[in-house]
């Protein structure tokens, strides 16, 4: 089957399958491209979602994922510090919202948070939504139901947790937490009413296999949000030396993942200081969406620039 015939077929609905997906590994880029821009426009129009986090906990994570800087597994630089008091994190969420960022969202390290902990967070968000017009979503790793629920009922919309890879590659990129885990957390969010937030990082190691399979599973779990992640090779992780992703192949992915998941927002997330135009390929090839401002522990692009970028494309900032 063709790209376009492909394309044709995803536009009056039809689920994209593994094999098919396996095909477009191949496809010339530029028809792909051009083809996954026409599915985004059909299922999303010229929406586009912009959100900002904050790294509201830092460090000493009791989890060993390989790629990441705030594992106590690792000797990195990265800062270390508890969870931030709700002034704190009212203050970034106001100048957030005043630069027209619509999403906003704290990301704490660690397995999940602690009972105390929760109870200190759901207040900044009621402080945040009393006193902005964001939306809140929250990263807070594996929470249980009675958690979620609690933060559920201060005002969160939407509960962040990456699959980060395919269920099988995951098993080389973390061995303290599974996959599993992961989805219980997510069907536990799920089920108080939350939406769902997932995707993963591209350059572990992870082969094309693995990519296809982890976005069928956002499909499955019916992730609203698809944070496409690049490695960032971080020193004194064991993926320091991982060889960056180039252009083209995030332009790939991008496109695969909008065929795969048509009405998610497809978020270019970590990493896209590493891309020579900042992502704005991307944005023609499927993607919709995108964090701004600086990462957890590597620095990003400014809300000014990334909004800027997103109104010469031609797209509107979801509402």
């Amino acid at each position: 089957m063709s790209v376009n015939d492909l394309m044709k077929k995803a536009l009056t609905g039809y689920l994209v399958l593994k094999k098919d997906a396996m095909s477009l590994v191949s496809a010339d880029l530029e028809e792909l491209t051009k083809c996954a821009n026409e599915i985004r426009k059909a299922f999303c129009g010229n929406k586009f979602e912009i959100c900002t986090i904050i790294n509201a906990k830092s460090g000493r994570c009791s989890e060993n994922c390989k790629y990441c800087a705030q594992s106590a597994h690792y000797k990195t630089a990265v800062d270390i510090y508890p969870l931030m008091d709700s002034d704190e994190i009212l203050k970034a969420a106001k100048h957030n919202d005043t630069a027209g960022v619509q999403r906003f969202s704290p990301v704490t390290s660690g397995r999940k948070l602690n009972e105390d902990e929760v109870d200190s967070l759901c207040k900044s968000i009621q402080a945040i939504l009393k006193n902005t017009n964001l939306k809140i979503c929250a990263s807070c790793g594996l929470l249980d139901e009675k958690a979620l629920q609690k933060m559920k009922d201060a005002g969160l919309s939407r509960y962040h947790n990456n699959l980060e890879s395919s269920k099988n590659y995951f098993k080389t990129v973390c061995t303290t937490h599974t996959t599993q885990d992961k989805l219980n957390t997510i069907s536990a969010a799920k089920k108080v009413g939350l939406q769902i937030c997932s995707g993963g990082i591209m350059g572990l190691g992870e082969s094309w296999e693995d990519r296809i399979d982890m976005a069928i599973m956002l499909r499955e779990i019916e992730a609203i949000s698809i944070p496409v992640n690049m490695l960032n090779p971080i020193p004194g992780t064991p993926y320091e030396k991982n060889k960056l992703l180039d252009i083209d192949e995030m332009r790939r992915i991008c496109a695969i993942y909008r065929f795969i998941n048509p009405t998610a927002f497809i978020r270019l997330a970590g990493g896209r200081g590493l891309l020579a135009d900042k992502g704005r390929s991307c944005f023609l090839s499927g993607a919709n969406a995108v964090i701004s401002g600086d990462m957890l522990t590597t620095s990003g692009f400014t809300i000014e620039f990334d909004l800027k970028m997103i109104k010469e494309l031609g797209y509107e900032i979801e509402k």
